[in-house]
């Protein structure tokens, strides 16, 4: 191969399928020399079987099939045999290479009632109609004295932070409470990108830009200059609080680390269940040369993730949160279907 058309590889993307000329096509079997981990499926089955009836009765069969297969056999060559449907998805170079980025729950620090340090308000959803007040109009107290406030963090950038993952859980030092804030809503205005702001500005270079660069950032610098790189995205999400609850997705099942992803509802309804390669990354965010293949199952969504990327769960707090920023990596994905009805299923 001439040196000039070598393919990018560096990030974990792979060419080994040609070309694919649907965003979703047919394939009779899966070829992959990956190693196996399918410990997390059966639980998250079990959490979509449990909340949702609907979703149970869609994919019950395919998951008790799924499971089986995992147990009895785990050759994806074999898929077939246990009445699975294999479809590849494209991704955007129609060579099978789909970005996996990540997303998590933080937890953030916040107070019931504003002091000196804790200061900055986080939202419920105003009745506001179809456009709610911009971020910068927010910023500048179009919300003040509606009594929407949850409560108060001590700086902008952890409140923003669990917009961009759109839940979060907060705990409130002054009676020492642990809630989850859900996703309620957001201003509908249009999502602009504060690390690709940064990367225009040369802030930040592209192939270091991470969730934890922004945040290192800043740390760096003064609150107005904070707000202004915040204010370049006028698009604000609104929270629900929910005492105790646990971390829910978009088809309002727990989520589970590493067992559930975001996808495109076009491509993927709710409780799709799919056979991913997972780009296996060091400690450091970098791609250890080895995917992983997993079943995970699609209960989320997000108005970043279109097409061929995927955005997978990977837990609550700080340390997951480093992981999942590190995230900007390719693999390949296969979603799976029933040809017939289950035959492989025990008995028992």
């Amino acid at each position: 191969m001439m040196l000039g058309c070598a393919q990018k590889v560096e990030r974990g993307q792979q060419y080994l399928d040609g070309k694919l000329d649907t965003t979703l096509e047919n394939v009779d079997t899966i070829q992959t020399q990956s190693p196996q981990d399918f410990t997390t499926f059966a639980r998250q089955a079990e959490q979509v079987e449990i909340t949702s009836p609907s979703l149970k009765s869609k994919y019950a069969n395919l998951y008790a099939q799924l499971n089986v297969w995992a147990q009895e056999s785990g050759d994806p060559t074999q898929l077939a045999k246990y009445g699975v449907n294999i479809e590849q998805l494209a991704g955007a170079d129609k060579k099978g290479n789909i970005l996996f980025t990540g997303y998590f729950s933080p937890v953030i620090e916040m107070r019931h009632t504003p002091d000196h340090l804790f200061k900055y308000p986080v939202y419920a959803k105003p009745q506001c109609g179809s456009v709610c007040p911009t971020r910068a109009q927010i910023y500048d107290g179009a919300l003040k004295d509606k009594g929407l406030v949850l409560g108060y963090a001590s700086n902008m950038m952890d409140p923003f932070l669990m917009e961009v993952q759109g839940s979060g859980f907060v705990h409130y030092a002054d009676n020492d409470e642990l809630d989850y804030f859900a996703y309620a809503g957001k201003n509908n205005h249009p999502y602009v990108s504060i690390g690709r702001i940064l990367i225009e500005r040369g802030i930040i270079p592209k192939e270091k830009m991470s969730m934890k660069a922004i945040k290192e950032w800043a740390l760096k610098n003064d609150t107005a200059t904070v707000q202004e790189l915040l204010e370049q995205n006028p698009s604000y999400v609104f929270f629900e609080r929910q005492p105790g609850a646990e971390v829910v997705g978009a088809a309002g099942i727990p989520l589970l680390p590493m067992a559930a992803v975001a996808g495109d509802r076009s491509i993927f309804p709710m409780g799709t269940p799919i056979l991913a390669e997972v780009p296996l990354l060091d400690v450091n965010g970098q791609w250890t040369g080895i995917h992983v293949l997993k079943l995970l199952i699609v209960l989320d969504t997000g108005g970043a993730v279109k097409g061929g990327h995927l955005d997978l769960y990977h837990g609550m707090g700080a340390r997951s949160g480093i992981a999942a920023g590190h995230y900007r990596h390719f693999g390949r994905v296969w979603k799976l279907d029933l040809t017939a009805p289950p035959l492989q299923i025990p008995n028992n």
